[in-house]
């Protein structure tokens, strides 16, 4: 069943572009990455698909209802958790908690504590008086409390440390092994790589890669490491060059016919073949002409 579906969703803020002609779709269950820098879209098209800015064009659905018709019946079934959290002055973090469940007229006593226990935050403090990665952990029990079978989280991670960080993925499998449906957006890739199973990459309000995370780290390129001493400077088909003291590593992606005499002709006292990381793909599908690897 799809969850999430978009078509040709287009937003413009006067002139200035949005998103443009965005095509998408997620599946009830799935545990999906929306990858790409700041300002590429990711923030609007997530605002756009639960309706809480309207499309210039184009058309969502989320779990079959038109995102611009039932906003308040979809926004009711999902958690979102947005990049940058804004809370009422003055409120304790209990009462914030309970001021989102009663908003879902849901009892989420139960549900609360354990979060708030596994994020160690302490509810009886002023909302005003917390860090920014406390109040990170508040939007995500907010978020999570009421246990919904859609999650869409914009940026979750940032302010919080590593050991909260692995705490919460591992919430989120949990949902997910549950039979909940997951959508992260992230520029931190190795979050994507390891959490999800497809993913799409956004750049300038464009969707230009969709597949699975696996899928999208498969390329032609190899990455090479070569301790000792070899001259590449003959060889085509050489990326992303990192020197250091006696070792040289790079993305490979010509022909190994070629790679193999230059190679010979040098000195190698080590040598190392991988498949690049989602990292290193994302970096090429960003550079001028999209994916060149």
């Amino acid at each position: 069943m799809e969850i999430i579906k978009a078509e040709k969703l287009t937003k413009y803020y006067g002139k200035a572009r949005g998103i443009i002609n965005l095509d998408l779709t997620v599946m009830q269950g799935e545990f999906f990455g929306f990858i790409g820098p700041n300002g590429a879209g990711k923030s609007t098209t997530i605002r756009t698909l639960l309706g809480l800015i309207a499309p210039t064009s184009g058309s969502a659905m989320i779990s079959g209802r038109d995102v611009t018709k039932e906003k308040e019946t979809i926004l009711q079934n999902i958690g979102y958790l947005p990049a940058e959290t804004l809370f009422y002055q003055g409120m304790k973090v209990k009462d914030l908690l309970k001021l989102s469940a009663d908003l879902r007229k849901k009892d989420c006593t139960a549900e609360s504590k354990l979060l708030c226990e596994r994020l160690q935050l302490d509810t009886s403090r002023k909302v005003d008086d917390l860090s920014f990665g406390n109040r990170k952990k508040a939007a995500i029990v907010c978020a999570l409390q009421h246990q919904p079978e859609l999650l869409i989280l914009d940026e979750p991670t940032g302010g919080l440390d590593p050991l909260i960080q692995k705490e919460f993925f591992d919430i989120l499998r949990e949902r997910n092994r549950a039979g909940a449906t997951i959508f992260i957006s992230s520029h931190v890739l190795s979050e994507i790589q390891r959490n999800c199973t497809r993913a799409a990459i956004i750049r300038d309000g464009r969707i230009i890669a969709c597949s699975g995370v696996d899928d999208l780290s498969k390329t032609n390129a190899k990455r090479i490491t070569v301790q000792g001493s070899i001259h590449l400077e003959q060889l085509s088909g050489v990326r992303d060059r990192k020197d250091t003291d006696g070792s040289v590593s790079f993305l490979y992606s010509g022909d190994m016919d070629s790679l193999l005499r230059t190679l010979s002709s040098g000195q190698v006292n080590d040598l190392t073949v991988t498949e690049p990381d989602l990292e290193e793909v994302f970096l090429h599908y960003y550079e001028k002409g999209g994916m060149t690897v």
